[in-house]
């Protein structure tokens, strides 16, 4: 029986642009030529693999690198969620110091005996999808404006 699965580690990526510094950054064999489009080179944990611009080079926990064609790329990933900080931080306090489960943090979050601020509940208020999707999936932080 075939069962549905999701994925469920976080990868850094960024998007080839053909670049000098990108192709120095990650070290691609340079293509004999360009002007049909021609493809790079990059070195994998299974060989070489061509890579072309506007494909994404996707980085694994240990450093390894590996081609995603554009179209692949966009219906496999999704960016992770930006918070600000003190989100980031409530979050984190419902994690480690309280151990509280998803209801209990929006719960929590609403209820006036817990420490989280008006910011904080305004901001969860106004964007409980992308709290959830945080909570699930992980974030980064917003940086100060």
């Amino acid at each position: 029986m075939i069962k549905v699965y999701r994925k469920t580690a976080t990868i850094k990526a960024e998007q080839f642009d053909g670049s000098d510094e990108m192709v120095d950054k990650y070290e691609l064999d340079k293509p004999v030529y360009l002007a049909d489009g021609g493809t790079f080179g990059i070195e994998t944990l299974e060989g070489y693999l061509d890579i072309e611009v506007g494909d994404w080079i996707a980085t694994g926990v240990n450093g390894e690198h590996w081609p995603i064609a554009d179209d692949v790329f966009n219906k496999t990933y999704a960016e992770l969620p930006v918070i600000p900080k003190a989100v980031a931080d409530y979050m984190k306090d419902c994690n480690n110091i309280i151990n509280l489960s998803f209801h209990s943090a929006l719960y929590e979050a609403f209820d006036e005996l817990f420490a989280a601020s008006q910011d904080v509940e305004h901001w969860i208020e106004h964007n409980s999808d992308v709290f959830a999707r945080a909570w699930l999936d992980g974030y980064t932080v917003e940086e100060d404006k």
